[in-house]
């Protein structure tokens, strides 16, 4: 018997603000119709001046914790992707993890941009198949709108604030390959290209050597066209490898949960590789690009929704700078 991880329960947490195009539209050269068309982005939930990436990890953890029905001294292991901690240490997680009352285990961050909910879950996927954790909160959670210039058009409309969380629970089966699996993560794959790193990235990191020069200062610098592509291919190759790799065919994939960075590349990479629009879960144009908030987001709107159900194969797929991607193929 070897153990394997399955998620029990998800939660998730938006800041009440809403900010529209046609707010953003009165204080840039833009308008609801162009950033439509370019993103199939509508709204995005702003933080307000209080709220921190801990907190709204918190309270969509203790969601997940509620859906769950579980408390959390069960938890013995907290991974949260983010890339906009409390500070630069300690980890936010170690935060969260005591807001929460987990008195057990061991919490850490990953940053891994827009894919790191899916880094966090390889490792707390890996964690408990080794024996070295036995229920695990996976979070992301990101206030990315104190990382973007709101002057910047190219980027600022891109953005915004959430949180969404995980129950990771174990248990032990005889065979954990794929059909044979009836529930849990089947697997989880990651890559990084660093020579793809100036493509995309937030300016004044705590030790670039230019932090406190006035072009480094603040700001998301994002080559647009080459992410464009990058995302596109590769998260449609992670797609193909995943499904080959078990050999199983796509029409037996029930839900697609991509990175919800902009209508179009999901539209591209979903058309690439075959999968029905109405199997692909889309929550860009209520949400925009919440960075590493944006899987597990989708994944609770989809429960929620009733999109998603026990029992369906699912994959989870996304890029972000680095150039990091990564993939997972889930039974629910």
């Amino acid at each position: 018997m070897k153990p394997i991880a399955f998620i029990r329960a998800s939660g998730s947490h938006l800041p009440p603000r809403v900010v529209d195009n046609h707010e953003l539209s009165q204080s840039l050269d833009t308008s609801h119709e162009w950033i439509v068309r370019r993103t199939g982005i509508v709204k995005r939930h702003i933080a307000e001046n209080h709220d921190t990436t801990s907190g709204l990890a918190t309270i969509a953890a203790q969601k997940a914790l509620d859906n769950a029905k579980i408390s959390a001294h069960d938890i013995d292991l907290v991974v949260l992707a983010t890339s906009s901690p409390d500070h630069g240490f300690p980890a936010t997680a170690a935060r969260v993890q005591a807001e929460l009352g987990i008195s057990k285990g061991t919490a850490f961050d990953v940053q891994a941009a827009c894919a790191g909910f899916i880094f966090a879950l390889q490792a707390a996927n890996n964690m408990i198949r080794l024996g070295q954790a036995s229920r695990a909160l996976v979070i992301g959670s990101e206030i990315f709108s104190r990382l973007v210039d709101w002057q910047d058009r190219s980027t600022c409309i891109l953005f915004g604030d959430g949180a969404g969380a995980v129950v990771l629970d174990s248990e032990y089966v005889e065979d954990t390959s794929f059909p044979s699996l009836k529930r849990g993560i089947v697997e989880c794959t990651t890559r990084v290209d660093g020579t793809g790193y100036h493509k995309l990235f937030a300016r004044s990191g705590l030790g670039d050597l230019h932090a406190n020069s006035d072009i480094h200062k603040h700001g998301v610098f994002m080559n647009g066209a080459s992410i464009f592509k990058a995302a596109s291919s590769l998260m449609a190759e992670g797609v193909s490898s995943l499904i080959n790799k078990h050999q199983i065919h796509i029409q037996d994939i029930d839900i697609l949960i991509p990175h919800q960075a902009n209508l179009r590349i999901i539209t591209s990479m979903a058309s690439s590789v075959g999968i029905p629009e109405k199997n692909i879960v889309v929550t860009v144009d209520k949400h925009a690009n919440t960075s590493a908030a944006s899987i597990p987001l989708a994944i609770d709107h989809a429960f929620n929704q009733k999109q998603l159900k026990k029992g369906q194969n699912v994959i989870i797929t996304a890029l972000g700078g680095g150039i990091a991607w990564g993939s997972a193929l889930i039974k629910t």
